[in-house]
């Protein structure tokens, strides 16, 4: 993972995020692209009076702000120790991402972990995620950082989308202390058993082991939550939308709960 795609926004998130790609930047040696995606464009007001104007103040603002940002962003950089570039675009956030995805090894963007009420994150994961071939990190507001050499915890149910966020991770998993690959007992018949995912790993020189869950808990997603943690795991690698995004939004889903409630850091892939 030589190309680490960075979301820069002012929100909550942006400290762990901005955090989470040093550290993944650092550990393979890669370059850090810092992409500020602003959907910002020049607003047309009628006044009543005058007729059509055009709304510059908030355009002042707009770009007063970017700088700020762009400045805070660069001057922590400078200190760094990894090859860095900041690029602004006139883009939503989605869009631009998936506009400068095309030779990014990873993208970091935030969970939904912070403020509960707000949508914008999942959102964007969503339309990230269904829009890119591109793997993302998804860090929790409140973890400043991403331990590359910690264990992984591979979610695995023997899908597609669990296949392709596997292989996407399979660099990141040479660094791992282990690898443990977990399924959960849902009474649904596999593409692919566990075990094929674990011969996988070991054609790349990657060594695992496989654990076998009970959906006894309230979810599954609580299952893979609580036996990471038993595991002292950094992270998780999972694919997302295994059933369709407009399902899951309205019913719920593994990955929509994950994405809003687990406490460490998610490989995800579709």
């Amino acid at each position: 993972m030589k190309s680490v795609l960075l979301y820069v926004n002012d929100d909550t998130g942006l400290e762990a995020r901005l955090q989470a790609a040093l550290d993944v930047t650092r550990a393979t040696n890669g370059h850090l692209h810092c992409l500020r995606a602003n959907p910002y464009n020049p607003q047309m007001a009628f006044d009543g009076v005058t007729g059509m104007s055009v709304v510059y103040d908030v355009a002042k603002l707009t770009r007063e702000a970017d700088q700020r940002l762009r400045n805070e962003i660069e001057s922590r950089l400078a200190d760094e120790d990894v090859p860095w570039h900041y690029e602004e675009v006139n883009a939503s956030p989605a869009r631009g991402l998936a506009r400068n995805s095309a030779l990014a090894d990873i993208m970091v963007l935030s969970s939904a972990s912070g403020d509960k009420d707000n949508v914008l994150p999942m959102g964007i994961l969503g339309d990230v995620l269904f829009n890119t071939h591109v793997p993302a990190l998804v860090q929790p507001d409140d973890t400043k950082k991403f331990d590359a050499t910690g264990a992984a915890v591979v979610a695995w149910n023997g899908s597609f989308e669990a296949g392709n966020a596997l292989r996407a991770a399979v660099p990141m998993l040479h660094l791992a202390s282990a690898v443990h690959i977990l399924t959960v007992d849902e009474d649904k018949d596999h593409d692919l058993p566990p075990l094929s995912a674990s011969e996988y790993l070991s054609r790349h020189g990657i060594t695992s082991e496989i654990h076998s869950m009970s959906a006894k808990k309230p979810s599954v997603e609580a299952v893979l939550e609580s036996s990471a943690k038993a595991l002292h795991a950094s992270y998780m690698v999972m694919g997302a939308y295994g059933h369709s995004r407009a399902r899951e939004f309205l019913f719920g889903g593994v990955t929509r709960s994950l994405f809003r409630e687990c406490s460490i850091p998610l490989i995800v892939a579709r």
